[in-house]
């Protein structure tokens, strides 16, 4: 199994560039079901989620050519099986997102219930919820949601708490529903109003994408269009946390700088030089040690839980003591005992730890948990003495395109090795 090597003390300098968003990719390659003629798509990374998603849709019968510059079209009208089998929906949460346009459009599907990263509890009631308020008849049997409906009818959907994928797959159902659909606590997510643009630019009627009500008026068909994805904010953020940590001076192009508001604010506070253009941010700590920062994860536009493992590791060598709260996901602290074992001082009192930061860490083998916990490692691995070894970091391969290339154009020492430890 492949691990990561990390060598630390290396200040990063230099330039990467934003991959398209996984975040925003996996419900557009969703939302090719629900199309009469193919969808082309542009800016897709190349991860292993993107991978998943693409032989889900090949399996249920759709045509998907893979081209070069990022761009991969899909033409869905001869799927022949709407069924979402469990050895690939196992891997990856966001398989449920071809739920909602299956029932919409094939009016039939059978969706495992859904794995991805041991995070937390993150259940599909308001996905069946929503969906039978549209008039489908939905039950769970044996591991699968099983769903069928004529065609379904417009309704006012009230989510009990902010999802994304919720909000996403009931967004998609509604653009071939008869009449008017509002979802009220709506996420406000950029890649939930991506999603919006890219149905509009297929002939769908939504509105209200980025705030809180998203009001859809049900069309009796959709087309395809050319779609470009959107940049990566978390893969920003985590390229920027790179640069902080090490006392660097990193530039992210490609990006969107108004999507990371919240980062860039946690940034300037540990001691960063933030700069911004319209596709582009650069920081610079001029070789300083970042300040301590207090991070609370809540829904867009606040501080993204996403980006809560990355701060922990800037934090566990900051100058000061930091406070992280999780409200998001209740079980997010596992990067936090591999830190430990890299010398971090911290402690944890249910959802909020309290991490003191020291003036290193010692490079030593540790273990992915999650996708960003991953991530957290090898940032912290850049400023640890010695070596860092990361374990199970397959996580990485599914969220983070090209990860150690990158890295390496900054500056880092660090490499993939296969075999044991």
């Amino acid at each position: 199994m492949d691990r990561l090597q990390v060598s630390g003390g290396i200040r990063l300098s230099g330039e990467v560039r934003a991959s398209g968003a996984k975040n925003a990719a996996l419900p557009i390659l969703a939302a090719s079901l629900l199309a009469d003629a193919p969808l082309t798509i542009g800016n897709v990374p190349h991860l292993r989620d993107v991978t998943t998603m693409i032989e889900l849709l090949g399996r249920m019968g759709a045509r998907v050519t893979v081209g070069e510059r990022l761009q991969v079209e899909v033409d869905a009208r001869a799927i022949s099986e709407p069924f979402a089998p469990y050895e690939l929906v196992r891997t990856m949460r966001a398989s449920i997102l071809v739920l909602g346009p299956l029932v919409a459009r094939h009016h039939e599907a059978r969706v495992s219930l859904p794995g991805g990263c041991a995070i937390g509890a993150r259940p599909v009631d308001l996905h069946v919820a929503g969906l039978e308020a549209l008039g489908a008849e939905v039950r769970i049997e044996g591991g699968y949601i099983h769903a069928r409906a004529g065609r379904l009818t417009g309704a006012r959907i009230v989510l009990d708490t902010v999802t994304v994928t919720g909000t996403e797959n009931l967004m998609m159902a509604a653009t071939l529903a008869r009449g008017r659909t509002v979802i009220e606590n709506a996420a406000r997510e950029p890649e939930v109003v991506d999603l919006a643009a890219c149905l509009n630019a297929m002939g769908a009627a939504v509105s209200g994408a980025g705030t809180d009500t998203i009001v859809i008026e049900g069309r009796e068909r959709l087309g395809g269009c050319a779609y470009t994805v959107l940049p990566d904010r978390i893969e920003t953020g985590t390229f920027l946390v790179a640069g902080a940590i090490t006392g660097g001076r990193v530039r992210v192009g490609g990006a969107r700088p108004e999507h990371v508001d919240a980062v860039l604010g946690k940034l300037r506070e540990a001691g960063a030089a933030v700069t911004t253009g319209a596709d582009w941010i650069e920081l610079d700590m001029q070789g300083r040690r970042p300040l301590a920062v207090d991070v609370r994860t809540a829904p867009y536009p606040a501080f993204p839980t996403d980006m809560q493992a990355q701060f922990a590791a800037l934090d566990a060598v900051a100058d000061g003591v930091s406070t992280i709260v999780e409200t998001v996901f209740e079980n997010r602290y596992m990067h936090l005992l591999e830190l430990q074992r890299l010398g971090a001082d911290l402690s944890l009192d249910g959802r909020t730890a309290v991490i003191r930061g020291v003036p290193r860490l010692s490079g030593a083998p540790v273990m992915a948990t999650d996708l960003r916990a991953s991530a957290s490692l090898v940032l912290a691995g850049l400023v640890a003495e010695g070596t860092t070894d990361i374990a199970r970091i397959y996580h990485i391969d599914r969220g983070y395109e090209r990860f150690e290339e990158k890295l390496g154009q900054l500056g880092a020492r660090i490499r993939r090795v296969s075999g044991p430890a």
